[in-house]
């Protein structure tokens, strides 16, 4: 009967000690839940003081403002465009009507010289020949 007991008052002292680790663990986690909690709420703050900032500086009468004291612009008159008549003239086509295109020829002088056996990843690789030899 003394070793049922002790073997009893064993296992309430490991539930009670098992008991305590899982507060203890349910405890830390709270505190950490609660720290985050708080630095999201500071993240927030930051933010929504940042987006005030950006509205004060983004401001449209303060932009006008500091464009009409450091930049030298003036008002658009109706006067300062020109008519079409005074653009330079097109310039000069150096390909003439029927020559074949420069830079087509370019590209198939080079698709000539260039090594069949190279192929790129879009293109599937030849198969190789077999030879049957008896």
């Amino acid at each position: 009967m003394r070793l049922v007991h002790l073997l009893v008052i064993a296992a309430l002292v490991f539930a009670a000690a098992y008991v305590y680790r899982i507060k203890m663990d349910s405890t830390a986690r709270t505190e950490r839940v609660l720290r985050l909690h708080a630095e999201i709420r500071e993240e927030r703050d930051a933010i929504a003081v940042l987006r005030a900032e950006w509205t004060r500086l983004d401001a449209p009468l303060r932009l006008q403002g500091l464009a009409e004291r450091h930049l030298p612009l003036k008002p658009l008159n109706a006067n300062q465009y020109d008519s079409l008549k005074n653009l330079p003239e097109r310039p000069p086509n150096f390909v003439k009507p029927g020559d074949p295109d420069p830079i087509g020829s370019m590209i198939e002088a080079i698709d000539a010289v260039a090594d069949p056996a190279a192929v790129t990843g879009s293109v599937p690789a030849p198969a190789p020949a077999s030879e049957d030899h008896p």
